[in-house]
């Protein structure tokens, strides 16, 4: 059966777009899936809903809670939930789902924090695996804490400590490529600016700095989003300009695709557009945030042939994955 799903993974071409929604009152997570192709159209009518109650709802969540999708591999949708170091995974198109062992915070890490996550594959032993990274004011300053958990253990292993300084830009996950998670890090704190991307190898589980586009020869640089077009890492600079890495690893591929064409709002120098997805005729799915510090975003399309843009009625942060028959129990 293992062999049949990684077989259809293989060839499986459709892919969806996920938004995903909390009720506070009840615990119960709520995931809207729809055809990718269908926010060409904005029919928002042909979607699957799928709902799941954690296991670990007591009532005592607050708002200021985050919740989010922390990336997708294979089929497998990943979210993270910073209420209780709660991780679930759901595969959308079975309706599956598998909770994963709740990861310790410390006591500290409530005064001053900050959280980020990745998922992806580890293809020395044909796996999957969690991170976070977990930042947080200790007794002796400031601490960057990193848990591993490998798919089918029962444990959160604490690994090196993170090696580079600064803080990760608050999105709360890092981006999946070629056996790496990746992140957008600051020198100085949260929103601030230089910034430069961490790499975290899933197999040798150590992190290195991924040079950026050549914009001055330095490794840091105003980078805004971070993402992956055909399962290649490409970066947002504070310019409007899109990059993609050709080649992982090699800062030399790094090329150009096109610059966003937009109006900034003069008293808000920071809004940027993060790229989602990039279609067959080439026209883009870009993600807006009109502010930084804002988990609301707006879904436009791009059309580099025109240099055009278009609204979609689509408004929640998105998560686009590939169909699969994967089994997150399976993975477990």
């Amino acid at each position: 059966m293992l062999k049949f799903i990684q077989k259809q993974l293989r060839v499986s071409t459709t892919r969806n777009v996920h938004f995903l929604d909390y009720a506070h009152e009840s615990g119960r997570y709520i995931l809207t899936s729809y055809p990718l192709d269908s926010i060409f159209t904005n029919i928002t009518s042909n979607f699957t809903r799928s709902e799941y109650f954690s296991n670990h709802f007591d009532g005592d969540r607050t708002y200021g809670n985050l919740y989010c999708s922390i990336g997708s591999c294979n089929g497998i949708v990943c979210l993270a939930d910073d209420h209780k170091g709660l991780v679930i995974l759901w595969n959308p198109s079975t309706r599956k789902f598998k909770e994963l062992p709740l990861f310790e915070k410390p006591y500290l890490f409530y005064q001053n924090h900050l959280m980020t996550f990745g998922f992806g594959y580890d293809s020395s032993k044909n796996n999957y695996k969690v991170v976070v990274v977990l930042h947080y004011e200790g007794s002796l300053g400031e601490v960057a804490q990193v848990k591993v958990h490998t798919l089918g253990t029962n444990i959160w292993r604490s690994i090196q400590k993170y090696p580079f300084g600064g803080v990760s830009v608050p999105v709360m996950k890092g981006e999946f490529v070629s056996g790496t998670i990746n992140w957008l890090f600051s020198k100085e704190s949260l929103w601030a600016y230089p910034r430069f991307i961490v790499s975290f190898d899933l197999v040798k589980e150590s992190f290195q700095k991924i040079s950026p586009p050549n914009l001055g020869g330095m490794d840091v640089c105003d980078l805004s989003a971070l993402g992956v077009l055909r399962d290649c890492l490409c970066v947002t600079t504070s310019g409007d300009d899109i990059w993609i890495m050709k080649e992982y690893g090699n800062k030399e591929s790094w090329t150009k695709l096109f610059t966003i064409p937009y109006m900034r709002d003069p008293s808000n120098s920071r809004v940027f557009a993060k790229p989602v997805n990039i279609f067959e005729d080439d026209q883009m799915l870009l993600k807006f945030l009109g502010d930084e510090q804002s988990y609301d975003s707006t879904l436009v399309f791009y059309d580099p042939r025109s240099g055009t843009l278009k609204d979609t009625n689509f408004n929640k942060i998105p998560e686009v994955c590939v169909e699969s028959l994967m089994s997150p129990c399976s993975l477990c």
